[in-house]
């Protein structure tokens, strides 16, 4: 089974941890590197540990498991930032219990979209992200961390369906 939850301050540690090591398994999947967020003093971790909206995924075997967060990008619209499940958890439901929190938290927030981007190549995820109910939309943009690959705009609606 898989729990997640929000981020608080004794996270910092396994928070840092598990996110160089996403920088440094998936470099073309992030817009920073590892070598930018290595330098990064224990007050940046604290920060993010307690940032709103920072979430870590945990499995018995596996812990943390899994990262990812959102931030308010506009009154309407989370962003879905920092998706990174660890190799052994993958295929479990991780990513999918992530987003589902992403969403949960956008919702009470009061958002009506979510919105992430992903490395076009990046097939895992944007396969996961299709499975989530996340559509393509018609941006592109050059990767921050590698401007020869690029990503692709997703968007979710968080509205009620029509009848």
């Amino acid at each position: 089974m898989v729990l997640v939850r929000a981020t608080t301050i004794t996270d910092w540690q396994a928070l840092r941890e598990i996110r160089l090591q996403a920088l440094r398994d998936a470099p073309d999947a992030f817009s920073s590197t590892h070598a930018r967020e290595a330098a990064f003093g224990d007050d940046e971790w604290h920060r993010r540990a307690t940032r709103d909206g920072s979430f870590l995924a945990f499995l018995a075997e596996v812990s943390p498991a899994g990262l990812g967060g959102g931030y308010l990008a506009a009154p309407d619209t989370v962003e879905l930032i920092s998706m990174f499940v660890r190799p052994q958890a993958r295929g479990r439901g991780v990513g999918q219990a992530i987003i589902d929190a992403v969403i949960g938290w956008a919702i009470q927030k009061e958002a009506t979209t979510v919105h992430l981007w992903v490395t076009e190549t990046n097939q895992d995820a944007l396969m996961l992200y299709e499975r989530c109910g996340f559509t393509v939309t018609a941006e592109r943009q050059p990767l921050p961390s590698n401007a020869a690959l690029g990503e692709i705009g997703m968007q979710r609606s968080l509205r009620p369906a029509a009848l």
